[in-house]
């Protein structure tokens, strides 16, 4: 079953005679389209492709699933699509309700007299979790890559040289390979290592920091994200104790993933692992998310969760440690739910690593 097929079985079993999908995350899921503009409209057993003349050539070379319309000015996007709704036939027409704002919904309301909207929350992301084949294959082809821009890196990392020397480093050699840049590449080093999301900057490197790096690859739409800490020079008895609880609560949270646990069941097994030696209370953040079209994508392994493993989704799976005035270190994985277990999708090891 294609995306497209997904949301009218969806639309079939709740009684949705029409939907239109403005999300343009949604609208690439569906029709395989890379640029930043259209929509779709679909009913049970149709749907249609609507862009601007921009799109025109790339939408005939990209979309196979349905048929692809352009307009040119001076139409203008909501008469396009008014009059596409009205050759359908719809009279009712669904609207994601998180993604469209109310002025844009006055606006495509006003254009549609006649025709009846309806707020739907969360009905087309949620499909997106569990993956095809075809889309774990590319989500797999840029782990590959991040595993490759990491080995490239290490030659690199050695006292004096800077983070944002590392974190261009990295990005340039995703390209290289083809693949854009999922994220904004994160290094921090020594105490700025404490700070998850920390922005890269021209502190060097020092005997004695951890070196925290967060980056990822986005290749054909999909994307990895991946997550290595490393010491410079020479590693304490803290460092050793600090990386290895993370490691531990990593590799504790991996070994419970499969079909029917819990999202939130494996996020407190790394708390769990924390916990033996008073290290929670630096664990701050998720265990990981869904990884997809987006780098954050549907679906969460937190405390607050309601989501459930099923073979087909891919998560991330990050614990780390925060603390100021000291550092931080987080180690993090792609995986695929299967049948029965995991597969891990990004295979650089995870033995504390000492440089150079």
């Amino acid at each position: 079953m294609n995306s497209l097929q997904k949301l009218q079985a969806k639309m079939a079993e709740a009684g949705v005679p029409g939907v239109l999908v403005s999300d343009i995350v949604n609208v690439g899921w569906m029709t395989g389209f890379s640029g930043s503009s259209g929509v779709v409209l679909a009913t049970p057993d149709a749907a249609r492709f609507l862009t601007d003349s921009r799109y025109t050539i790339q939408a005939g070379e990209e979309i196979s699933v349905m048929p692809s319309y352009s307009f040119a000015s001076p139409m203008s996007q909501t008469d396009f699509v008014a009059q596409h709704a009205r050759e359908m036939g719809i009279e009712r027409l669904g609207f994601e309700a998180e993604n469209l704002t109310y002025s844009s919904f006055e606006t495509w309301r006003d254009a549609m007299p006649g025709i009846e909207f309806v707020p739907l929350k969360n009905f087309v992301s949620p499909l997106r979790m569990v993956k095809t084949d075809d889309e774990v294959a590319k989500i797999r082809h840029a782990c590959g890559i991040s595993d490759a821009a990491f080995a490239h890196v290490k030659r690199l990392i050695q006292p004096g040289v800077t983070e944002l020397d590392i974190a261009i480093e990295l990005d340039f050699f995703m390209r290289r390979q083809g693949a854009g840049v999922a994220f904004e590449t994160i290094v921090v080093s020594g105490n700025r290592s404490a700070r998850p999301h920390g922005r890269a900057s021209d502190k060097k490197l020092e005997p004695g920091d951890f070196v925290t790096m967060d980056f990822g690859a986005r290749y054909q739409g999909y994307h990895s994200d991946m997550t290595r800490t490393i010491v410079v020079g020479e590693a304490t008895d803290r460092h050793r104790e600090v990386y290895g609880q993370v490691l531990k609560a990593q590799l504790a949270a991996l070994e419970m993933m499969r079909p029917g646990v819990r999202a939130r069941d494996v996020d407190a097994r790394a708390r769990e692992v924390f916990d033996e030696i008073g290290l929670a209370k630096y664990f701050g953040h998720g265990l990981g998310h869904g990884l997809g079209r987006l780098v954050h994508d549907t679906g969460r392994l937190a405390s607050s969760s309601d989501d459930v493993l099923e073979p087909g989704q891919v998560w991330t799976v990050e614990p780390g440690v925060y603390i100021e005035g000291f550092g931080g270190v987080r180690i993090e994985d792609d995986v695929v739910v299967t049948q029965d277990g995991i597969e891990i999708l990004n295979h650089t090891p995870k033995d504390l690593l000492i440089l150079p």
